[in-house]
C-alpha cells in the first residue's frame, strides 16, 4: 500500500509544498550512513536533497542492518535508515510498526534485491532460445569451464557466502553435472567479478550467481535467466538454502525487500520532508550505473550521490516538488 500511495502521488505529480515554517520544522535529523556501497550513496542524496530543499540540519551516522535497526528501534536513533534490506529484521520490524515505534517508507530500491543466474547480453542476443537456466544447461558448449573447455561451468560464490549454498543445492536440483557442466567456486569476489570481466573481454559464455545492484553489473550487461518456477519460501527455508539438503527442488531465489525506515519522531519533526521520503525510490539499472561510475573513480558515497544529482534530474525531480526541485539544483 505504501508503495502505491507512492507511486499514485508521484504519476499524479501531487506535492505539499514546503513554507518556511514547514522547512524550518524538519530540524536536525540523523541518517544512517550503511556500510555498503549502495545504501551509503542513498544517505547523501537524502542528506543533500534534504539540506537544501527542505532545510533540514543532517548528520550522517556509520551503520549496518542490524545496529541500525536495534538502535532506531530501542533509542529512536537514527531517524532515517534509507536503505534497509527487511528480510534480516522482518519480524521485530513489523512489531515496531504495529507498536507505532517505526514507519515503512517507501521502497528505496524499486524492484527489490534481486539474486539469480545470469549471463552476458552478447550471448544472450545471439541465442534468444536461452531466457531460462534449463534451456542454457542444454548448451555447455557456450559456457566452457576455463580448465576444462569439454565441460561448462556454472559459477557459484566464495565459501562461506549463503549464495554458495543454494547455488550448489540448484545445482543438483538442476541435474547439471549429468548435463556437462561443473561447479566452479571462485576463491573470491574480486576473483568472481573477474571471471565476468574475462568473459566479456574475451567474448565467452558465462553463466553463474549474481545479484543486484552491484557496480559489475553496471558495467558488464547481463541477463538473469528463469528458472521457471515461482519462489518457494518453505522450500527455500528447508532445503534451498541449507547446506547438503538431500533432496532438493528447483527453486528461484527470492527478491528482497528494501525499504527506507525512519523512526515516529522524524515522521511528527519532518513535516513536508516526509513526503519526498514516501516517494524516493529507484531501479537497479540506475543503481548499477552509479556504483560502476563510483568503482571507475574511485570515488566516495558523497561523489556518488552528487553524479547521480547531477546526471539524472529526471529520476530524482520526480521525487519532490519543483520548488524544492529547484533548490536542489541551484545547490549543485
Amino acid at each position: 500500500m505504501t508503495k502505491l500511495l507512492a507511486i499514485t502521488f508521484a504519476a499524479a505529480g501531487i506535492y505539499v509544498l514546503a513554507s518556511p515554517t514547514q522547512a524550518a520544522e524538519c530540524g536536525k535529523v540523523s541518517i544512517a550512513e550503511m556500510n555498503w556501497a549502495s545504501a551509503g550513496i542513498a544517505a547523501h542524496v537524502d542528506k543533500f536533497i534534504l539540506e537544501h530543499g527542505y532545510g533540514c540540519t543532517v548528520s550522517l551516522v556509520a551503520g549496518d542492518t542490524m545496529t541500525t535497526f536495534a538502535s532506531m528501534n530501542e533509542k529512536a536513533e537514527p531517524d532515517l535508515a534509507p536503505e534497509l534490506w527487511i528480510h534480516s529484521v522482518r519480524t521485530p520490524l513489523e512489531a515496531a510498526i504495529k507498536e507505532g515505534r517505526l514507519i515503512q517508507a517507501a521502497p528505496i530500491l524499486s524492484e527489490g534485491g534481486v539474486e539469480g543466474w545470469w549471463i552476458p547480453r552478447f550471448l544472450a542476443n545471439a541465442h534468444p532460445e536461452i531466457k531460462t537456466v534449463q534451456e542454457a544447461l542444454k548448451h555447455p558448449d557456450l559456457f566452457p569451464a576455463t580448465d576444462d573447455p569439454t565441460k561448462g561451468a556454472i559459477h557459484s560464490c566464495p565459501s562461506g557466502w549463503n549464495c554458495q549454498i543454494s547455488t550448489a543445492n540448484l545445482y543438483k536440483a538442476l541435474g547439471a553435472e549429468k548435463a556437462g557442466f561443473r561447479l566452479v567456486e571462485p576463491g573470491s569476489a574480486t576473483a568472481l567479478d573477474g571471471s565476468i570481466a574475462e568473459a566479456f573481454e574475451t567474448k565467452t559464455g558465462w553463466l553463474g550467481y549474481y545479484w543486484a545492484p552491484t557496480a559489475i553489473l553496471g558495467k558488464y550487461e547481463m541477463i538473469r535467466l528463469s528458472f521457471g518456477v515461482d519462489h518457494d519460501r518453505a522450500e527455500w527455508d528447508s532445503c534451498s538454502a541449507v547446506p547438503n539438503c538431500s533432496n532438493p527442488k528447483i527453486n528461484s531465489y527470492p527478491v528482497s525487500d528494501v525499504f527506507t525506515v525512519v523512526t515516529k519522531s522524524f515522521s511528527e519533526k519532518a513535516g513536508v520532508a516526509m513526503d519526498y521520503v514516501n516517494a524516493r525510490g529507484w531501479d537497479n539499472a540506475t543503481v548499477n550505473k552509479i556504483l560502476a561510475w563510483m568503482d571507475q573513480n574511485r570515488a566516495r558515497n558523497a561523489d556518488a550521490a552528487r553524479y547521480f544529482l547531477e546526471r539524472f534530474p529526471e529520476i530524482w525531480a520526480k521525487w519532490v516538488s519543483p520548488e524544492v526541485a529547484e533548490k536542489v539544483r541551484a545547490a549543485l
